[in-house]
């Protein structure tokens, strides 16, 4: 795939650019995910017969733009923010009419939005706020986020399908938030599967939270794009 690389609104972006596309991919990206990122999209590629582009914006501060609402913090001192809105505003308003006008993306593709952990809940959290993306691409999400699974089943989600998937050992730490994660994303899952229309999947993947992140994204994006594609599904 062809890479282009431009700025929007100060954030860097990369378009990794499939030939007649069918979809677009949206992912958040921190240091650690870029320098996987490559492997991520020639992973999906191998995986689907689906064509699409990935485009990828960076995100400085995760625990500040991606964070949904204020809460304490769990990992050290850092506290959450809640810059989750004006993230979202960003990809609806500037990330993805830039992108179609500059690289010339074909106007109107359904969208997938998906990332890694806190990109990963950000990613269910936008369903809930708009129906601009076809399907959601949890991968590890931080489903034990404060309060998340009560403000999840207060309303159901406005895509077409969600996938989740775990590590088999994210829940062996000695962090008590952290431990929850897999009966939160269990009982999310339960509930996710209960609403009619709605596609669900959740995978289990072998390791620890920081294993393999390249592959189990580009296993969550493959999931979606086959779900929707089978299904006839779009914006």
């Amino acid at each position: 795939m062809e890479k282009k690389f431009f700025s929007v609104a100060g954030r860097d972006c990369v378009l990794y650019e499939g030939a007649s596309p069918a979809y677009l991919l949206i992912q958040p990206v921190d240091e650690p995910d870029k320098e996987v990122l490559d492997k991520e999209v020639q992973a999906i590629a191998e995986a689907v017969e689906v064509p699409f582009s990935l485009l990828a914006f960076s995100v400085a501060v995760p625990y500040e733009e991606l964070s949904p609402w204020d809460a304490p913090p769990v990992f050290g001192n850092t506290a959450f923010g809640h810059g989750a809105g004006e993230t979202l505003t960003f990809i609806e308003k500037e990330l993805v009419p830039k992108a179609t006008e500059e690289c010339g993306l074909p106007q109107n593709l359904p969208l997938i939005l998906g990332g890694y952990s806190l990109a990963g809940l950000f990613a269910l959290w936008t369903a809930w706020q708009t129906d601009a993306f076809s399907a959601i691409a949890a991968a590890s999400p931080s489903v034990w986020f404060p309060d998340w699974l009560d403000y999840a089943r207060q309303d159901r989600p406005k895509t077409k399908a969600v996938y989740l998937s775990l590590g088999d050992r994210e829940w062996r730490t000695r962090n008590p938030v952290m431990a929850t994660v897999k009966d939160c994303i269990c009982s999310h899952y339960e509930h996710l599967k209960s609403i009619e229309g709605l596609e669900a999947a959740l995978e289990w993947n072998k390791g620890n939270h920081f294993q393999h992140t390249d592959k189990r994204c580009a296993k969550a994006f493959a999931w979606c794009l086959r779900t929707l594609s089978q299904t006839g599904a779009g914006k």
